[in-house]
């Protein structure tokens, strides 16, 4: 019982990726763009949940998507034409099955009338094409090109076992799809037909002998069988234009028969690498190969004994594995404190173990660290349904392209991107793009185009949505603003500035609610998210052509590059991929803002000055920044801070530990970590430290001061 529930959790897995695949195809189809290589993905997903659900016994979803199958098969025949309505139809179809496998997972029962209309929408265009279509067992008329160079005949023998319905398959689709091979002549053989008083209605009685002309080759008509491959006898043989035409077929098999047991010994080519398929009574407890064979398999010619290129590993398990790397980097940084410590030019080979060790953590790190990252690809695909039904609802022609789909970071920050890719390509089809007549009367394409894109810059992955719109209407926007009382009357922007203002919590430039945006929930939500995974974003527009939501965020959350500095007797980590550059500054480069803040002049421009003492409230720091250092990083807006602290120690790999999950959520912090002699240190979050400058605000409170002192404790192994 415990097998059957292993394979049952492959099943769904499986299933779902299956379900994605048929997604991703459906939003491609369109009447004009037909591709028959994604629709026989498509039929072969759903011809695999089939399958497998047959051999679990999930009767609603055998029946359901039977029906989704017969239309796909319809259409890779041609005998259904692809209309915008049935695109419709099949996205609808693809999601009741995603439904009815959650049913099935849970051990539930669909709802009494549960996607009857999509039934019978099914059902209909299933009708119309069967009374175009003719019988099967009559000869498809000869192709024009027939006995062109290049074309052979094979006859096919196909002899199901009798119970090879119940597996949920159909001996039809792979009739049909050998007919779409070329001229094919199918000959039925009704011999093995009990009498009525014998017969029963779920079994399979006929085989059938198929005369195929073709250009396509052996391994092509096998493909053709990979389904049901172990629960019948396919026999491919090649032979020239004039040879005599093949026997008939013997009588079809008993419920259990061998096939092997065959008496017409003719050479023969199988659909299997052994000489018969297996017997299913005698095979092992589990899914039949309709379930859906794993990626590893069908790279292996879809036998499992040759081998296996990939395996599913539960996530907690790669987790866990990279928490244990983690502490090695901990452990090899505090050996290689202590080593430190010793007079130079003694216990050189001890040193030089401890730089290989540290090379072969690194090397072991980077390793874990690529087992949990994933293809943002995983993301982009589901933005295509999005902007569909977005399109739909405002009434505009939008086209979504993509690109860097292979562009690959953490699993977790994956995880987290679908939220926000989800509120900026609204922003961008509501708020961005225009009407079609509007972007027609403007000399514009009537369909406007929403860019999303990915890649790596500088250690960090660049997420890019952009849109081809008006852009931001910055007047629209302040006058929003002050209206919401976000910015006072008669205040004075920056292009810059207005454009960041969408960003604030409660703000819309919507004059009305809807089921898309208005009530001013949404782009704050994607700024405080995206600063929580240790990232940033800016917002680029340009009147009349556009806008560009940019994000940067770290290609891990689990080890980053930091450089550690000093404020007092305290140790902060500043992430590398923030700093610009460390400088002293001359008086002279230093200004004073009355009431505001300090400045100081840098590469041409004012940048204001942030004292890391005095936010954290640390004693015997030194004050003066001309007697210190400052550190200018680079903000989420672009801008630049200048952050005063007493001395830059160096640079160092660390590893991140949550500070919410283990403390709480601080101000001007982002996490924590464990140097070298075993204290906690923090790493500084660049975009909490602006936000506290900006508010004058301090983070000196009694829980963060607690923390502060802590951090200086030795960490207890």
């Amino acid at each position: 019982m415990e097998d059957l529930q292993q394979f049952k959790q492959t099943y769904f897995e499986e299933s779902s990726e299956f379900l994605g695949v048929a997604e991703t195809g459906l939003l491609r189809l369109t009447p004009g763009n037909v591709d028959m290589e994604e629709i026989n993905a498509i039929f072969r997903a759903v011809h695999s949940i089939k399958g497998g659900g047959g051999a679990f016994g999930f009767t609603d979803l055998v029946a359901f998507s039977h029906e989704f199958e017969t239309v796909m098969d319809g259409v890779r025949n041609s005998t259904i034409p692809i209309t915008d309505e049935l695109v419709d139809i099949l996205i609808r179809a693809n999601d009741v099955l995603g439904q009815l496998l959650g049913h099935a997972r849970d051990g539930t029962r669909p709802p009494a009338g549960f996607a009857v209309a999509i039934v019978t929408a099914l059902k209909g265009f299933a009708a119309n094409a069967l009374e175009e279509a003719p019988p099967a067992n009559e000869p498809c008329t000869p192709s024009p090109i027939l006995g062109a160079a290049g074309r052979k005949t094979f006859s096919v023998r196909f002899r199901p076992k009798a119970d090879l319905l119940l597996t949920g398959n159909d001996p039809t689709f792979m009739l049909r799809a050998l007919k779409a091979m070329g001229t094919a002549d199918i000959e039925c053989d009704i011999g093995g037909l009990p009498t009525l008083a014998h017969l029963e209605p779920e079994l399979l009685y006929l085989q059938w002998l198929v005369t195929l002309t073709t250009d396509q080759t052996t391994n092509d008509i096998k493909d053709v069988f990979e389904f049901v491959s172990d629960d019948s006898l396919v026999e491919i043989t090649e032979h020239s234009l004039d040879a005599p035409p093949p026997p008939r077929l013997e009588a079809a098999l008993p419920i259990g028969a061998d096939p092997s047991r065959s008496t017409n010994a003719a050479p023969a080519v199988y659909a299997t690498p052994e000489d018969a398929p297996e017997s299913p009574q005698s095979a092992a407890p589990g899914p039949k190969p309709a379930a859906g064979r794993s990626s590893s398999a069908q790279s292996d010619g879809g036998h499992p004994s040759l081998g296996s290129h990939t395996i599913r590993v539960d996530l907690d398990k790669i987790d866990r594995l990279v928490n244990m790397v983690g502490e090695m980097v901990i452990s090899q940084a505090m050996v290689a404190e202590q080593l430190r410590k010793l007079p130079p030019g003694e216990h050189q080979e001890l040193l030089e173990g401890l730089q290989q060790a540290a090379q072969h953590t690194r090397e072991l790190r980077e390793t874990v660290m690529s087992i949990r990252a994933q293809p943002v690809g995983s993301v982009f695909s589901r933005m295509p349904r999005l902007v569909r039904e977005l399109a739909t609802a405002t009434g505009k022609d939008v086209s979504l392209v993509t690109s860097g789909e292979a562009t690959e970071v953490d699993k977790t920050v994956v995880e987290n991107l679908v939220d926000q890719l989800t509120h900026m390509i609204r922003n961008s089809i509501d708020h961005g793009l225009e009407s079609p007549n509007v972007r027609e009367a403007n000399g514009k394409p009537r369909t406007g185009t929403v860019h999303l894109s990915a890649a790596h810059r500088s250690g960090r992955i660049v997420i890019e949505v952009a849109d081809d719109g008006k852009g931001i209407d910055r007047p629209r926007v302040m006058e929003k603003a002050i209206e919401k009382g976000l910015v006072q009357a008669g205040a004075t922007l920056s292009d810059e500035e207005i454009d960041n203002l969408i960003f604030l919590p409660g703000f819309s430039t919507a004059d009305k609610i809807s089921n898309i945006s208005g009530r001013g929930v949404g782009m704050d939500v994607v700024r405080r998210n995206i600063s929580s995974l240790g990232g940033r974003i800016g917002v680029y527009s340009t009147p009349g052509q556009g806008s560009r939501f940019v994000l940067s965020l770290p290609l891990t959350l689990a080890v980053l590059d930091g450089m550690v500095i000093s404020v007092g007797a305290e140790r902060f980590v500043l992430p590398l991929t923030n700093i610009v550059e460390s400088l002293r500054p001359k008086p002279a480069d230093l200004h004073g803002l009355v009431n505001r803040c300090d400045v100081m002049m840098a590469r041409g421009e004012y940048v204001r000055l942030v004292y890391l003492h005095s936010l954290f409230g640390i004693p015997n720091a030194v004050c003066d920044s001309t007697k210190g250092l400052v550190v200018l990083v680079e903000t989420e807006d672009g801008g630049r801070l200048g952050l005063v602290v007493d001395e830059v120690l160096g640079q160092q790999q660390v590893v991140i530990k949550s500070l919410e999950s283990n403390y709480r959520r601080l101000e001007g912090v982002a996490a924590a970590t464990i140097l070298g002699d075993g204290r906690v240190a923090l790493i500084l979050d660049v975009a909490g430290l602006q936000e506290m400058s900006q508010h004058g605000g301090s983070a000196s409170s009694v829980a963060q001061r607690q923390l502060l002192d802590a951090s200086s404790q030795p960490r207890i192994m």
